[in-house]
């Protein structure tokens, strides 16, 4: 059984840092952040999330652009400051003393994971890394998951997803996958939605240990 880690508010309490960033480049611009907007960048990959901050605010930079003035504004909080979620090394430990099979699967950046991977010392937890933007993919994209159970020569009905963001932990379940769904403050007015779309839900990866 392979066992994917997502890794935002999941193994890491930064999802916090992106309401942040959200905030300080629509300011820079006189721009007010929506729900709408926050939703749907929220759940998006880097390049639709560029794409459509250019499309919905009517914004001269190309998505390259906006990529990189995100990715400038999060790195020192990725490679410095972000800490674990509790219980996420213990967890980690456990899973890796017991043989598990363990990847990560993350819509993030790739040069922010790592470098939040490389601060806290979690690449020996993982035989691979699987980047949904590498495959043009959001992870509410229920395709993206027989690509992860794939590259690790496994079956979607093999595989374990932990994950906090309530549409991701729906698409991995209608893929065949076991979810477990862990609480997240930035998600907490869809707890409800993550207790239904995952198998067992827990408040803190402390109750998996």
């Amino acid at each position: 059984m392979m066992i994917f880690f997502d890794l935002d508010g999941t193994l890491i309490d930064s999802n916090g840092v992106w309401v942040t960033v959200d905030l300080d480049f629509l300011a820079r611009r006189g721009l007010e952040l929506t729900p709408e907007y926050s939703y749907t960048v929220g759940h998006s990959i880097f390049p639709v999330a560029a794409q459509f901050t250019k499309d919905y605010y009517h914004l001269d930079e190309s998505p390259e652009a906006i990529m990189k003035e995100w990715r400038d504004m999060a790195y020192d909080a990725y490679a410095g400051t972000i800490p674990l979620k509790p219980g996420a090394r213990e967890l980690l430990d456990k899973l890796k003393g017991e043989g598990r099979s363990m990847a990560l699967l993350t819509a993030g950046l790739p040069e922010l994971a790592k470098a939040a991977l490389a601060r806290h010392r979690l690449e020996p937890y993982f035989e691979g890394l699987f980047f949904a933007q590498d495959a043009r993919m959001e992870k509410r994209d229920t395709r993206v998951y027989p690509l992860a159970a794939r590259r690790f020569n496994t079956r979607p009905s093999d595989c374990v997803l932990i994950e906090d963001a309530p549409d991701n932990c729906a698409a991995a379940r209608s893929a065949g996958f076991r979810v477990v769904g862990v609480y997240d403050d930035f998600y907490s007015k869809q707890w409800d939605q993550v207790t239904a779309n995952s198998h067992r839900a827990v408040r803190s990866l402390e109750e998996l240990l």
